[in-house]
Formats: structure tokens, sequence, C-alpha cells
């Protein structure tokens, strides 16, 4: 800082009482963080905002229960429920918010609001959930499904240990850098224990060095990239890794259906389309296939599905296939639409969605992709049918994930409920918890030790087409 040597007469002590009073002022009023006190580790029922809970734009992105976030999933009754919650009336709340699942059942996010009301009243263990809810409701609400149901059935039966289990929603977008922020406040509050998240690899990967070095654990129930395989000793996840999900694809392609030539269509701005293309790649190789060399990118401005699909043919291409970005997936269809049946098609878990049915339609008939779960994996298994009645209809393989994730952090708080003894628990290899399918167990890469199965869109279902697996 620079200082004047020259001497200089001393202020009359007056003008330093001012001087450090404005000071003073302007601090309390324009960083109000400062003055803030911690809180204490100890699990609470306490669900008002603390000293530890975000604010500005950030605090806008999360949830107990006091603001919807969900915007397509809102009723009279779940905005009285929320201006309740926020007020701190509890017994109003719970009201509310089951009136409003009287009228939509299908909403995740209030069956969350509502378990957290009611238990507001008692020692309660908090966790998060970071969707895109804002970019990409309709996979946000996927997510949320499996959550809501894991922690209205551990409630339901006397919570972990006897605390009730809160869930805080937050909305990062699907963008790395809100992830960031939101990482950083969920790391900062000590009640956190756990965060189920995130959706996309790439804000997976942003936000998992900030779980990392600040010790929370982080469990993505849908990232698959390569990238985050022994990233630390506080990251898992509950789907199979890429090269996982390859494997048994490549294998269907060249040996059993005897397409050797496939072109790949895949989006650069996606680390996990990018992990996903190198993995085919390697798998296409030693199952005896070849790359057809086009240029093919579903985010470049100057992407035209119709000059890719005709440079795929023109090259000798038997097969395509697609690997599209969860928010961008339009752009798959777009391909299939123009492709008009020249080429099998193939992709990502990513296209296994309501919309690729919906809008791909006879377009998509055919189509093949690896899946970590489906509901005829294990007919057995409650979890399909429990999911069904609850939701009032078939859930995909992404609220089955974020069911086992979610079933995971219950089974580890149950053993320790601090965030180095959950994440002691679930580095455990004994550890295991009951899964959609089949049991939880973790590598100790932090990958889920599971395998995919392949599915193919085939004539049926509400929207005239649906997801079956290959027999």
């Amino acid at each position: 800082m620079y200082q004047d040597t020259n001497k200089r007469k001393s202020p009359p002590p007056i003008v330093f009482i001012i001087i450090f009073g404005l000071i003073g002022f302007g601090a309390y009023k324009f960083l109000p963080g400062l003055f803030a006190s911690k809180s204490s580790d100890t699990p609470t029922s306490e669900t008002s905002p603390s000293a530890t809970s975000p604010s500005g734009a950030i605090a806008t992105r999360m949830s107990l229960g006091n603001q919807i976030l969900l915007t397509s999933q809102t009723t009279a009754a779940k905005q009285a429920g929320v201006t309740a919650f926020a007020k701190g009336d509890y017994k109003e709340a719970v009201l509310k918010f089951q009136a409003s699942l009287q009228q939509n059942r299908n909403d995740p996010e209030t069956v969350i609001y509502l378990n957290n009301a009611r238990v507001s009243d008692r020692t309660s263990l908090k966790i998060a959930v970071s969707v895109p809810s804002g970019s990409n409701p309709n996979i946000a609400q996927e997510i949320l499904r499996g959550v809501a149901q894991a922690q209205d059935e551990i409630n339901t039966r006397g919570g972990i240990n006897g605390a009730g289990l809160q869930v805080e929603i937050v909305n990062d977008n699907n963008r790395p850098e809100v992830a960031r922020e939101v990482a950083a406040a969920l790391a900062n509050d000590p009640k956190i224990l756990a965060v189920i998240g995130h959706n996309d690899s790439n804000v997976s990967l942003a936000a998992a060095p900030i779980y990392q070095e600040k010790k929370l654990v982080m469990i993505t129930p849908t990232s698959s990239t390569n990238n985050l395989s022994g990233f630390g000793s506080y990251i898992f996840r509950t789907v199979p890794n890429t090269r996982s999900m390859t494997a048994p694809l490549a294998e269907y392609i060249v040996k059993q259906v005897g397409k050797s030539n496939i072109a790949f269509c895949y989006d650069s701005q996606a680390a996990g389309k990018a992990s996903f293309k190198d993995e085919f790649i390697a798998s296409l190789s030693a199952s005896g296939g070849r790359l057809v060399p086009i240029v093919c990118d579903l985010s470049a401005p100057t992407f035209n599905p119709n000059l890719a699909i005709a440079d795929a043919v023109s090259q000798g291409a038997q097969g395509l296939m697609l690997a599209s970005h969860v928010d961008r997936i339009d752009r798959a269809i777009d391909l299939a639409r123009a492709n008009q049946g020249k080429l099998a098609l193939y992709s990502s878990s990513t296209l296994y969605t309501f919309q690729t049915l919906k809008d791909g339609e006879k377009d998509v008939d055919g189509l093949v992709l690896p899946v970590p779960w489906h509901p005829e994996t294990n007919p057995n298994n409650p979890f399909p049918k429990n999911a069904s009645q609850r939701w009032g209809g078939v859930v995909n393989w992404r609220t089955a994930t974020s069911f086992d994730a979610t079933q995971a952090v219950i089974a580890g708080l149950g053993q320790s409920n601090t965030r180095f003894g959950l994440q002691q628990a679930l580095r455990n290899p004994n550890f295991s918890a009951a899964g959609s399918s089949e049991d939880v167990k973790f590598l100790p890469t932090g990958d889920r030790a599971a395998k995919p199965i392949l599915v193919q869109v085939k004539q049926g279902g509400s929207t005239g087409y649906n997801f079956v697996p290959l027999r």
C-alpha cells in the first residue's frame, strides 16, 4: 500500500471515530456475511434460515420447502404450503402439501417438502439433491422421484435411528459455473451431510473438487464419465461408468447384429459424451468394428442433420451412434428424423427419455441403447411396483439410480451421522444397501459395481413406442 512519508499533522481523535464508524456501517450493510455466526454440527430439526444459509441469488436456487423450484408443478395448495413453510407454520404446510398431492400425486417436489415439514418438530438429518429444475424440469423430476420415494419410505419407518430425513432441493440448471457456487454453499453448511447429484457429467466434474476438498460425500446417480472414476474418496456414483456401458453395446452391434461400420455423432460440449465417444470407439475396435470418420457435432452452430446422414451413408456406414447432451436431445431426434431408416440407430443412455419417444416416434423405432436399470431387470424387487403405484406410471432408470443413491446415504447415515463417518461407511468393502434391482455396492474407485442392460425402442406404450429389454 502506498504510504506518504512526509510528516503531517495528526487529525483529531473524533475524525477516526467517524471514519471507523462509517467503515463499520458499510461492512455491515454490504457484507452481512462477515457478521454471520457459525452454526453447530449437531443434527437439528430447525428448518428456518440459519446463519450459514446462503443469501442472494444462490438462495433462490435452494429450498427445503420455502419456495417452489419446479414451477411447472404448481397448485394453489402447494403455493400455500410453501408460504406456510417459510413462516415456520409446519402443521399448516403439511396440510397444504397433502392437499396439493391429492390434485397431483406425480409431483416429487411436494412429496419432499411434505416430508421435510413432517419432521420439522424433531431431530432430523439433512442432505441435498442438485437437479436441473430450471433448464430441464423433466429430468429433474425423474431424479427427484427416486430421492422422494427413498425419503418417504425411511421417514414412514421412523427415520434413521429415530431421526427424520430432510432433503434440500437445489437447482443447478445443468451449468458447471452454477454447480460450483451450489457446491460451495452446500459444503459450507455443516448440517448438509451428503449431496445426491449432479445430473450432467460436466456439472459433476465441476462440483466434485469442492466436495472432495470440503469432505462432503457426493453421489451422482446419472453421471457416467470415466473422469469421475477414482476422482476422490468422497465421490461416488450409482450408475456404471462409461466403459461399462459401451462394451456390451459394441459387442451387440458387431457380433449379434453384424454391423461393423459405425458413424458417430456426439455433443463436444458434454464431457460425458466425449468420454462415451472415446470408450465406444475403443469397444467397437475391440469387437472387430470400425469407426466411419464423419464430422458430426451436435453442439456446433453449423450442425446440419441432413448433411451428416448423407456423409455417413456415402462413406459406407451401416449404423449411427447418437450421443446427445441431455438438454439437447432435440438435435439427436433431428438426426433420427433425417435418417429415414437408412442407418441402424444406437445411443447412450441419455436418450432414454419420454421426449425421445414422444418426439421421435417412428423415427427412433429400433434405436438400441444401454441403460443401468429397467423395470424388468429384477421382477422380484418391490421398487418398480412401489414406484408405479406411488407416481401413477412406470419410472425410468434415473429415478431408480437416484433411489439407489439415497438408499446408500440412508444406510451409511445409519452407521454414522457425520460427514466423515458416512464416507467411511460407504468406503467399507462390505458396505451394501438395498437398491432398485440389486444391492448398492461401491468399487474402490467410487463407481457402482453393476452391469447395464440393452433396450430397444419398439411399438407400444402411451406414446405408441416404448423401451423394451433385448433378450
